[in-house]
C-alpha cells in the first residue's frame, strides 16, 4: 500500500510521541507573550460629591506636589507600598480648569491625563480638569443646532508667510450670499494660538447655546494667530510694541481681506467687533480703537495694558472725544478682581472717563484665567450687533 505524505507525517509524529520522543510544540497564545501590564491609573478622578482624585505611579520619586487653579498654593501627593502617590481634593465647584504635577521639582502634565491645555509656545502646556454639575454650564456642547469650526491656511503678504487662522460659522450658515453676517474678530492671549479660544474657550458651545436661547443674532467669529511671527517665537516683551504692530499689518491687510473675499459678511464697521483677551486684548484696544473706519465694537477681557502708554496709544481719542463716542456702537472692558492687571485696567477706564469716552467697564470675581475669560464672551456677545 503506497502511503500518501499527509499519512507519513502523522505516523512519524504518533511514534515519537509513544517513544517519550519530541513533542511538537503549539503556538504560544497572544496573552502568554505579553508580560504581566500594570493597571492604569486614573487620574484624574471626580467623585460623585466632586471631591477629585490625583494619581502618579512613581515608585522612584521622592516628592509629588499639585498646583492647579482651583487651589491656593500647592497640595503634596502620599505615595502608597506599591509606589503611587495620589491627593484627594476638597468639592470643587462645576468648571474647567488647569492644573499641573510636580515631581522632584519637574514641573509637568498628569501623564493619566489626555485632556490638555496647549498653544504656541511650551510655556501654557498643562492637563486640564472638568467638573461637571447637575446641568449643563453655558460652555457646554447642548442638545442645540451646532455651528461649524474651520481650519483656515492664507498666504500673509504682509508678513510673508503662511498663517493659520480659525473661524466659526454659526448654525444654518449660508454660504450662498444671500444672507449676510456681521464679523467678530477674537483674539487669544500670550503663549496661545488660534485655536485656544475653541479648544479652552468653547467659543462655539456658548454661542450655540445664545443663539439656541435668542440672546444673539448669528455672527461670523474670526480668530487669527495674534503674533506677528511663526508659533514658537517669544515675542512678549511687556510692552506689546512689536507684536500688536506685526500683528496690526496681519489684521488689517490680510486677514480681514481674505475673509470678506469668501465669506459673506458685511464689510461696513457697523458690522465689525473687535475683541480679545489679555495679549489680544491690548491688540484689540490699540488697533480697534485707532481704526474707528473699520471697527465700531471695540472689547478688552483683562487687558494686558500699561498706564505708561495711553497717551501715546491712546491720545488721539482724547482729542476729539465727541467724534469717537459718535463711532463707537460699544467699547467694553473687564478685569477679574484677583487679576495682576487689574490696577491697569481700573486706570485705563478713569483715563478714558476723564477724556469723556463713554464705556462699559465692570470687575468679576476671578484671577487671569479661562474661567473669567469664557464668562465675558458669554456676556459680551448678547451686546453686538
Amino acid at each position: 500500500m503506497q502511503l500518501t505524505k499527509q499519512t507519513t507525517l502523522l505516523l512519524f509524529c504518533a511514534a515519537l510521541s509513544s517513544r517519550g520522543g519530541a513533542q511538537v510544540s503549539q503556538p504560544a497564545a497572544p496573552s502568554a507573550l505579553r508580560a504581566p501590564a500594570e493597571r492604569p491609573l486614573k487620574s484624574p478622578e471626580v467623585g460623585p460629591d466632586r471631591r477629585v482624585t490625583f494619581r502618579l505611579r512613581a515608585p522612584k520619586a521622592t516628592e509629588v506636589t499639585l498646583t492647579g487653579e482651583f487651589m491656593q498654593g500647592s497640595k503634596p501627593l502620599t505615595r502608597d507600598a506599591a509606589g503611587v502617590w495620589s491627593v484627594t481634593t476638597d468639592p470643587l465647584p462645576p468648571e474647567i480648569y488647569n492644573y499641573n504635577l510636580t515631581i522632584d521639582g519637574v514641573k509637568t502634565i498628569d501623564p493619566g491625563n489626555p485632556a490638555l491645555k496647549t498653544g504656541s509656545t511650551s510655556a501654557t502646556i498643562q492637563s486640564l480638569l472638568e467638573v461637571h454639575g447637575d446641568t449643563p454650564a453655558f460652555y457646554d456642547a447642548r442638545r442645540v443646532p451646532h455651528g461649524q469650526i474651520h481650519t483656515i491656511w492664507y498666504e500673509s503678504k504682509s508678513l510673508n508667510e503662511i498663517r493659520r487662522m480659525t473661524i466659526y460659522t454659526p448654525p444654518g450658515y449660508d454660504a450662498s450670499g444671500r444672507t449676510k453676517y456681521p464679523t467678530l474678530y477674537l483674539l487669544h492671549g500670550a503663549n496661545a494660538d488660534e485655536s485656544a479660544w475653541t479648544k479652552l474657550g468653547h467659543v462655539n458651545h456658548i454661542l450655540d447655546n445664545l443663539l439656541a436661547e435668542k440672546k444673539i443674532k448669528p455672527f461670523i467669529v474670526v480668530m487669527p494667530f495674534g503674533y506677528g511671527a511663526p508659533p514658537g517665537t517669544e515675542l512678549f516683551d511687556g510692552s506689546f510694541d512689536s507684536i500688536a504692530a506685526a500683528f496690526g499689518k496681519d489684521l488689517l491687510g490680510d486677514v480681514i481681506p481674505y475673509v470678506e473675499a469668501r465669506f459673506p459678511v458685511y464689510k461696513d464697521r457697523d458690522h465689525r467687533a473687535l475683541a480679545g483677551l489679555s495679549m489680544g486684548g491690548v491688540e484689540s484696544l490699540t488697533i480697534g480703537l485707532n481704526h474707528l473706519d473699520l471697527f465700531s465694537y471695540v472689547g478688552g477681557f483683562s487687558a494686558a495694558v500699561r498706564p505708561a502708554d495711553f497717551t501715546r496709544d491712546f491720545g488721539a481719542l482724547a482729542a476729539n472725544p465727541q467724534q469717537v463716542n459718535q463711532k463707537l456702537h460699544l467699547l467694553w472692558l473687564a478685569v477679574g478682581r484677583d487679576d495682576g492687571f487689574l490696577t491697569a485696567d481700573e486706570a485705563l477706564s478713569k483715563f478714558l472717563t476723564a477724556a469723556k469716552i463713554k464705556h462699559s467697564y465692570q470687575t468679576s470675581e476671578g484671577a487671569h484665567t479661562w474661567i473669567v475669560w469664557r464668562r465675558y464672551l458669554r456676556d459680551f456677545a448678547p451686546l453686538l450687533f
